[in-house]
């Protein structure tokens, strides 16, 4: 009977829980690792904190016998393939690659010749070869590309999205070596549909860098765009959507309250980084960019102001309702959310802040903002209702019909006289 290769995957968050279970479906005998007790709890008593992973997908993959999750080092003993998909935050702009780096050392400890280490996390390019690599290599005695495989698989989970699952969006893959290389491409050949080999592993951090820093220039863009349009009178929407019956050479973006999640906000800095770092000054165009969408909330805090003020109302002591804290439409995920900005600078002002959003527990709302339903009761109570998120389980049609003044940040409130879009 043929061995049951072992898959270990270190962090198990919006990257790597996915990931731990489709290997597992796959046929892989899977270890999830994570340092998060409770996190682990969660998984061993089939409950998802995960929005994309459903509690009857976990139970399956823990009924077939094949997944594990713990908090055990000694658990990744005999590992086959390793994936590393750990934070990498910033800390005082800077890249923060303390958990890659435990990571890689953790692994080292458990590397046995022939085995396969692939990092997903994000990063600047040169992590694999100049930091992992050599930490793998002096945890474990082994060299890379000579006695195991090593190569780098960017991420492109897009939480909340139905049609671009994990196994559906093409894969980058690289090695430091060709054999590496063929090692990493066969791995994900198994599990995701479509596979693309970079030309090194330099090039595959890279090209994560490139598609998160594309959208964050092209959102900065039509924010700043948005900021003019509202000061002159101009329907911005209406011109983006003009604009996008171009067949070529155009793409639609369309303004927000700010950007959220872990890529936007962080990415495009790793890469700004990385040019300081290597050639001494920054990309000028990101760090412009940077600067746009993170004064975003601060231009939908002063718009709430000044319709407040129109209508008569101070924005001190005024009933503020936000519809969703989440950081994007169709998910529950927190990380970066510009809400929680908006929040903080209003309740600074005075205002009685209250959210709605059925995807977020009440505990990870921003402090000092109490959570409430979306009924028309707290519609009709708000002296302005501000639609951060739009969240399908919104009813616009309710919004329009019991909000007395309302912000609309995505477009998607009937129009109305007691309406203004961002």
């Amino acid at each position: 009977m043929e061995r049951v290769e072992r898959v270990a995957v270190l962090g198990l968050g919006y990257v790597g829980l996915p990931l731990a279970l489709r290997a597992c479906e796959a046929g892989y005998d899977v270890i999830g690792l994570d340092l998060d007790e409770g996190r682990v709890e969660q998984l061993r008593a089939g409950r998802s904190y995960v929005g994309d992973i459903t509690g009857e997908r976990l139970g399956a993959a823990l009924a077939s016998g094949s997944f594990h999750a713990t908090t055990a080092l000694g658990d990744l003993a005999g590992f086959d393939i390793a994936v590393i998909a750990v934070p990498t935050p910033l800390r005082d702009g800077a890249p923060d690659l303390q958990a890659v780096e435990q990571a890689a050392t953790d692994l080292g400890d458990h590397l046995r010749p022939g085995a396969c280490v692939v990092l997903e996390s994000t990063t600047y390019p040169g992590t694999t070869e100049e930091v992992v690599g050599p930490l793998l290599e002096k945890t474990s005695g082994l060299c890379a590309g000579t006695d195991f495989f090593l190569g780098y698989s960017p991420e492109r989970i897009d939480p909340g999205n139905r049609t671009w699952s994990l196994e559906a969006t093409p894969k980058v893959v690289s090695g430091v070596d060709a054999m590496s290389t063929a090692a990493v491409r066969r791995f994900y050949e198994s599990i995701v549909d479509t596979v693309v080999v970079a030309g090194g592993t330099r090039e595959a951090e890279l090209s994560k860098l490139i598609e998160n820093t594309f959208r964050h220039i092209n959102i900065a863009l039509v924010n700043e765009l948005a900021v003019f349009a509202h000061d002159t009178g101009i329907d911005v929407w209406n011109a983006i959507d003009v604009a996008a019956t171009k067949p070529f050479g155009f793409m639609a973006f369309r303004p927000g309250p700010g950007v959220g999640g872990h890529c936007l906000p962080i990415d495009p800095t790793y890469l700004s980084w990385s040019a300081r770092q290597q050639r001494g000054e920054p990309l000028l165009l990101v760090e412009l960019a940077n600067e746009i969408n993170r004064h975003m909330p601060d231009h939908v805090v002063a718009r709430v102001e000044a319709g407040l003020v129109d209508r008569g109302v101070a924005v001190r002591g005024a009933r503020v309702l936000l519809l969703g804290v989440a950081y994007k439409k169709g998910t529950g995920d927190v990380r970066e959310a510009p809400s929680a900005r908006i929040a903080e600078l209003l309740v600074d002002l005075g205002a009685d802040v209250v959210a709605a959003d059925p995807r977020v527990a009440a505990d990870s709302f921003p402090p000092q903002v109490r959570a409430v339903d979306c009924a028309a009761t707290e519609l009709a109570a708000a002296d302005v209702v501000v639609v951060v998120v739009d969240h399908d389980e919104f009813d616009v049609a309710d919004v329009a019909r019991h909000g007395r003044y309302i912000l609309d940040c995505r477009n998607v409130v009937p129009a109305a006289d007691h309406v203004e879009r961002l």
